[in-house]
């Protein structure tokens, strides 16, 4: 569930301990340091956060931890359909036959990067590790969004143990055994439910809940951001916070040897080039932080980096009518593309001027649909590296419905201006501004980050709320910002991009009213619709919970909670001496099979 794109300004900073390593890749004597490390050099455009699973949510900062961290559950990287596969876990889980016990069994031998806290010997994974990594989520000291994910779970006893340590002012006591979360031995780790949820083993495999060592967040409790230890194939090798990062190989990784239970035909021959084949096949990756899209592009142009995520605004300069452009073809320069994620606008419920369930704050929200263009949007902003959303089901996720057509994609400034009338938002002193219907001011306010992009979709909404009488000022602001003030219930109307979720879900739950404060960002409470979202987590996949999820779906579209506008076309170009599968829809490790040939002479 990869969420937002965190932009924050920080000082430059290298983690304690790293300085000696970094750059150490392939260093280990007078014949390796004649061999370069394969290196992959990237650029993200925004600020990593840092490297806590629970603290973060943003884009780069989890990229990074998917490569140090390791869940016990993954997903093929050929396979579509997404299918789960293991991952430190030996197999699939045990699962009772009521959904409500889920049973793991962890690999031996699977060892934490060294670190000085280890004091020089080997670190194994255990099944108390990950005892640990959940429990961290209820901890009231660690501040985290995505409690959610495990609290909707009802995993007995951890939310009780959580509220007394709130109630107590006590620290959380995590040597407090559950009988929802246990290491049943050495490497068996056991989840009980108090509610059946057929799909918890996909919660697992989300980004968040990778492994982490307890000595190491104890030791480096001052700034655990900065000291990211996992089992991962990478480790953290240098930082300089918004500007820098490195990655090396890890030399306590496993033997990991490549595996697909059953790739897609379109994907067999890359399977087949991959067969036997060890992860991490590279080094070292490099990433630099560039903001703006048109310096990354050139760093991209110049050889600078090997791989591109084509920035949207200039998707139709390197993908013109859907295919790499000639002067990029001519280089070797490939792309992949695919569709994943939805962009919207939440819209706050408990804003006194647009939210609640009175019909006309409904007519309200409706009107600011029908106003905007989704169409608009995606041709002068996104240059048409997208598709108009229907709903905030995008494709690709269980549950989403290709034949469904609502308003969300259906413009009409003389159908807004009608339903402002019918329920009272009239110009009633002749400014040429509408009044809400009790005759006290109407006025806007729309969040945006202070790139080129959200510019420019504001200039958009501005034009298109003009039309229809309607009175919008705009905030700017550096993400972190935004997200702390969201979080606090304290903007208006904002929105950013959710990805990365196979299952529907995931999606419903942003309307779901217990969620509120964490993935509910706009506070959106309707018990009608939080009965449909419990009755359909308990069903197995299958046409009763479709139809629920469609239900459901309806009720989303209906009250505007949020204004779901496109689903973002990732593009990705890579150089021809790049090979390996790069993005995939729902795995956040992407460097784990890529490799860097030696580059061609200029």
């Amino acid at each position: 569930m990869k969420r937002r794109e965190l932009l924050q300004a920080a000082a430059v900073a290298a983690p304690a301990g790293l300085a000696g390593v970094a750059g150490m890749a392939g260093a280990v004597g007078p014949a390796a340091a004649a061999v370069p490390p394969k290196t992959l050099r990237v650029a993200f455009d925004f600020a990593e956060t840092g490297f806590d699973p629970p603290r973060v949510g943003d884009q780069s900062s989890i990229r990074v931890i998917a490569h140090i961290f390791e869940t016990l559950l993954t997903y093929d990287p050929l396979a579509r359909p997404a299918v789960l596969v293991p991952q430190t876990a030996a197999a699939l889980p045990e699962i009772s036959a009521d959904f409500k016990r889920f049973v793991f069994t962890l690999k031996p031998g699977i060892l934490f990067a060294d670190d000085s806290v280890f004091q020089g010997r080997p670190r194994e994974l255990v099944a108390a590790d990950y005892v640990y990594t959940y429990k961290r989520f209820y901890d009231p000291a660690i501040r985290t969004e995505h409690l959610y994910l495990l609290e909707n779970e009802k995993i007995l006893g951890l939310s009780e143990l959580r509220a007394a340590a709130l109630k107590n002012r006590t620290p959380f006591p995590y040597d407090v055994e559950v009988p929802g979360l246990r290491a049943l031995d050495r490497y068996r780790l056991e989840f009980v439910l108090a509610a059946p949820s057929p799909r918890f083993a996909q919660v697992l495999a989300g980004w968040q809940f990778g492994a982490v060592a307890r000595e190491v967040v104890e030791a480096y409790v001052q700034d655990p951001q900065a000291h990211p230890v996992g089992t991962g194939p990478f480790r953290l090798a240098q930082w300089r916070r918004a500007s820098r990062i490195v990655l090396e190989r890890n030399p306590r990784f496993r033997e990991q040897v490549f595996h697909t239970v059953g790739a897609a035909p379109e994907l067999q021959p890359l399977a087949a080039q991959l067969a036997g084949v060890r992860a991490p096949r590279i080094d070292r990756v490099e990433i630099d932080i560039i903001e703006e899209s048109q310096p990354r592009w050139l760093a991209f142009l110049n050889g600078e980096h090997d791989v591109l995520t084509v920035p949207r605004d200039l998707g139709a300069l390197a993908m013109p009518g859907g295919q790499v452009a000639p002067f990029l073809a001519r280089q070797g320069i490939t792309a992949e593309q695919q569709v994943n994620g939805v962009a919207h606008t939440f819209i706050n419920q408990e804003d006194p001027i647009v939210g609640g369930l009175q019909p006309a704050r409904v007519a309200l929200r409706r009107a600011l649909v029908l106003a905007f263009s989704n169409a608009e949007e995606l041709r002068l902003v996104l240059n048409d590296q997208g598709l108009p959303a229907q709903s905030m089901l995008p494709p690709g996720t269980y549950g989403h419905d290709p034949a469904l057509r609502s308003e969300m994609s259906s413009s009409s400034p003389a159908r807004a201006r009608a339903l402002l009338d019918l329920f009272g938002y009239v110009d009633r002193n002749g400014d040429g501004w509408r009044e809400q219907p009790d005759g006290s001011p109407l006025l806007l306010r729309i969040a945006f980050t202070p790139d080129r992009r959200a510019r420019a979709s504001s200039e958009i909404w501005l034009k298109r709320l003009k039309a229809v009488g309607l009175r919008v000022e705009f905030e700017f602001a550096p993400f972190g910002e935004l997200i702390r003030r969201s979080l606090a219930g304290q903007v208006m109307m904002w929105g950013f991009i959710w990805s990365g979720n196979v299952d529907g879900d995931f999606f419903l739950g942003l309307a779901y009213g217990p969620n509120s404060g964490q993935s509910n960002d706009a506070r959106f409470r309707l018990p009608a619709f939080d009965r449909l979202y419990e009755r359909q987590r308990a069903l197995p996949n299958g046409p009763e919970r479709l139809a629920l999820m469609q239900q459901a779906n309806r009720l989303m579209l209906a009250y505007v909670p949020y204004i779901a506008h496109y689903h973002p076309l990732m593009t990705e170009l890579r150089r021809p001496h790049i090979s390996g599968p790069l993005r995939h829809p729902f795995n956040g490790d992407w460097y784990r099979w890529i490799d860097v040939a030696p580059r061609s002479p200029a």
